[in-house]
Parts: structure tokens; C-alpha cells; sequence
């Protein structure tokens, strides 16, 4: 059955908290605008991940890793985004939780090497069969999650592209949609499918931008939507050791979470190398996060150290919200529960509280994400309330608001009736010892 199927003619939603990160939000001397690329205030934070990047390209942070330091909501997950946005639109991006590596089947050092592979990418160019255009209409149909009813998950997607003299609709399934999704692809946009494998690439847009989100501008393509291009798209190592652990590219569907061995991922390095050397590939160096180091153990951390060292390694960056606290496996206490030895290859950078005038802005900004329209009285409350309590609390009321304003506008009332039904931590906690209190 066919990857993409033509059809004779048919709201895009993006979910996630950080679909509208598209970079540090950085004029050309390396200064933080207020509001850019989905980034709004934390200034010097972004200022210093602009040098940081700037380091990256010219090759000098290599052996050495970046720490995002600061409370819970500061924005450490977006400028961890930001960085690798800033390298390229399809330099991957790994997250895990510290935590995670004490959940997983397979050993934690095992669980660490896949996921630096994951943030190591290849760019491959070969000429094939694509379907090419601007994004002229976009639909995408949702079914219930397999195992939770209570989730919708992307099922098919039906695209309209067009171009000066062709016009073709599309039929495809999750994997696309889903790209469609993680990519952020929009009525207006240029791209590019793979008419074999699904990949897509996102060329630019047609559209005149706002200023908030920023694009390359790209003019309406011409010829056929189908043609013979060359195609560019990037697979990770990690794809590429699955695909030769199970002997060809079903492995990437079929995988079973086995290990694989050392001597697959040698055989692959030597294989990319080689690709390398023959001008067919470049390798991409994305970039792995890892939230809540905190909870590495000593183990983790000497494994990390070790890797950031290895010829193909991504960029490094982990962040934390403690200050001194005992390293994972030990009695030792230590700044921000890191390894001195470490702490020493890291550029440690600080977050801080979010400000009610940029609360506001990020309201705004996650509300037109969502295409929730949000009353300017109801914005007004929201930043006074993620100033007084938490912003991810404010941008998590938008949610039930435009639920209890029945797909209208969001007013004051429809935020404040959401206030009443979900708490915030700190009434949460009152509410806790005021029952404790009456018991006693």
C-alpha cells in the first residue's frame, strides 16, 4: 500500500507546550528582543545561549556541555529549544527527564547511548519522486488512542498543495501526520514529501509573517506538485543502527527495544563516515536535553562525561531546579547535585521568575497556538495570576476556559470559573492543611 495516496479533492491543531518556539529570538548584534520567534523576557538567559550557539558553530564547545539553571517554569525546556533551533530547523532534538533512565527495559547506559544517537543527525540528498507546493489546505483526522480512550491521536491527514500551474490533494497516514504536527506545517507554508518514505521538509512560507514566529519567505513553487527533485531529509544514527540490526528498513517499524550491539553502531559509524567522505551526506550534530540532572546518579554522570569526548557526540545540555543536593549513588553534596569533575565542562546558565508583563505576552502567544481567542480582560487576570502564582498554571487554564466558553471568546468570567475548579499549587496545599488541621 502506498505511503501517500492521490484523491480527487477535502483546522490544523498543534498541541505542545513549546510548538512555538522557533528560536532564541536574537536581533543580528546577538540582543534579546522582548518578543520573538515564540521566546518573550528572559533576556540575558538568551542572550548567553545566543553565544553559546555561536560557540557550536565555530567548533569551540566541544568536550563541553551547557547547564539551565533556575526555578520551575523559567523557561529552561524553550531556551533548550531555542538553542537547537537556532542550529537548523532539522537538527533533532532529544528530551528526557533524569529519571527516565531508572524506568527504562534496558540498562541506563544503554538507555543514555540511544538517546545521544537519537540527537545525532544524518542529512542525506537523493534524487526522488516528491510532492512539492504550498500548503493550500490541511486536514487532519484524530481517533481515539489505542490504549487510553481518552486521547486523540492523529489517524490520517488529507493535504492540498499547489503550485503556479498544479493543484493535487493528498491522502495520508499518521507517520505524516504526525510530522505534520511536530514540524508545525500551516496553511501558507511550503514543503516538500517524499513520495516513497513520507519524509517531509519544510522549505519556507508564503505568507507575509506577523513578527511573532519567524519563517524563511519563500516564493509559490512552479511545475508539477509531482516531480523529480533532489531531495534532502535527515535520518538520526539511531534509525540507521535499527534499520541494520533487523537488516533493512522495516527495522525503524518493528523494533523490539533489544539492544544493539557494538558492533552494529561501529558499522554504521564507518558506513556514515564513508557516505561522508563521498560528498553523498553530512553529518548534523543535534541537540540532547536532559531535565531534572538532578537525578542522574554518579554512574550516569561519568558515562556523560565520557561521551561528550567521542568523535560524533551532540550538543550536551541539561538543566535543574536545585541548588546543593546529594549526587545520585553517593553521600556527596555538590552544587546543583552535579560532579564537580562535571560541572567543569559545563557553561552554566541561570533562569529567572517570569514577570507579569511577560506572562501576558506568553498567554498570548500559547493562546493563538491552541486558536483559543482569549477576551483582553481575561489575558489581563491570566498575567496577574502566573505572576502570583505559576505561568505554566496561567497557560494551563486556557484550556478549560475555552471549554467552559463553549468554543467562543474566553472572558474573565469563563478564567475565573476555571480557577475555581483547578487549583493552584499553593491553594492546593492550604486546602490540604486546613483539612489536616480539623482532624487533629
Amino acid at each position: 500500500m502506498p505511503v501517500i495516496e492521490e484523491v480527487r479533492r477535502a483546522s490544523f491543531e498543534r498541541v505542545g507546550m513549546h510548538s512555538h518556539i522557533k528560536g532564541l529570538g536574537l536581533d543580528e548584534n546577538g540582543r534579546a528582543k522582548f518578543k520573538a520567534d515564540g521566546m518573550v523576557g528572559q533576556v540575558k538567559a538568551r542572550e548567553a545561549a545566543g553565544i553559546a550557539v555561536e560557540l557550536i558553530r565555530k567548533g569551540k564547545l566541544a568536550g563541553k556541555g551547557i547547564l539551565l539553571v533556575g526555578p520551575t517554569g523559567s523557561g529552561k525546556t524553550a531556551i533548550a529549544i531555542g538553542i537547537a533551533r537556532e542550529l537548523g530547523e532539522d537538527v533533532p532534538f532529544v528530551q528526557i527527564a533524569g529519571s527516565e533512565i531508572y524506568s527504562a527495559e534496558v540498562k541506563k547506559t544503554e538507555f543514555l547511548r540511544e538517546a545521544l544517537r537519537r540527537a545525532i543527525g544524518v542529512r542525506i540528498s537523493e534524487e526522488r519522486k516528491v510532492y512539492e507546493g504550498e500548503v493550500k489546505e490541511v486536514e487532519i483526522n484524530k481517533a481515539r488512542h489505542p490504549f487510553n480512550p481518552y486521547v486523540e491521536v492523529p489517524e490520517s491527514v488529507v493535504i492540498t498543495l499547489r503550485t503556479k500551474d498544479d493543484e493535487k490533494t493528498v491522502r495520508a497516514g499518521r507517520e505524516i501526520a504526525y510530522q505534520l504536527m511536530e514540524m508545525g506545517i500551516e496553511k501558507g507554508d511550503v514543503i516538500q514529501i517524499d513520495a516513497e518514505t513520507g519524509r517531509i521538509s519544510k522549505i519556507g512560507t508564503t505568507k507575509e509573517e506577523e513578527g511573532l514566529f519567524f519563517k524563511r519567505r519563500v516564493e509559490l513553487p512552479g511545475g508539477p506538485v509531482l516531480k523529480i527533485k533532489e531531495f534532502t531529509y535527515t535520518v538520526t544514527l539511531h534509525d540507521l543502527d535499527v534499520a541494520n540490526a533487523r537488516g533493512n528498513i522495516l527495522g525503524l517499524l518493528f523494533s523490539t527495544g533489544a539492544e544493539i550491539s557494538d558492533e552494529i553502531r561501529q558499522r554504521v559509524d564507518e558506513t556514515v563516515k564513508k557516505w561522508i567522505e563521498e560528498g553523498r551526506a553530512t553529518l548534523v550534530p543535534g541537540v540532547l536535553f536532559i531535565d531534572e540532572c538532578h537525578m542522574l546518579d554518579i554512574e550516569a554522570f561519568s558515562f556523560l562525561a565520557r561521551a561528550m569526548e567521542g568523535e560524533l557526540a551532540p550538543i550536551l545540555i541539561l538543566a535543574t531546579n536545585r541548588g546543593r543536593t546529594k549526587i545520585r549513588g553517593t553521600e556527596i553534596e555538590s552544587p546543583h547535585g552535579i560532579p564537580i569533575d562535571m560541572l567543569d565542562r559545563l557553561l552554566i546558565i541561570n533562569t529567572e521568575p517570569y514577570k507579569k508583563d511577560e506572562v501576558r505576552e506568553i498567554v498570548k502567544i500559547r493562546a493563538r497556538e491552541e486558536g483559543i481567542d482569549v477576551a483582553e480582560e481575561a489575558v489581563e487576570y491570566l498575567a496577574e495570576l502566573g505572576e502570583r502564582t505559576s505561568l505554566r498554571y496561567a497557560v494551563q487554564l486556557l484550556a478549560p476556559a475555552s471549554v467552559l466558553a463553549r468554543g467562543g471568546e474566553v472572558k474573565l468570567e469563563h478564567v475565573r470559573k476555571a480557577e475555581e475548579y483547578f487549583s493552584d499549587v499553593s491553594r492546593s496545599m492550604q486546602t490540604v492543611e486546613k483539612l489536616e488541621g480539623m482532624l487533629k
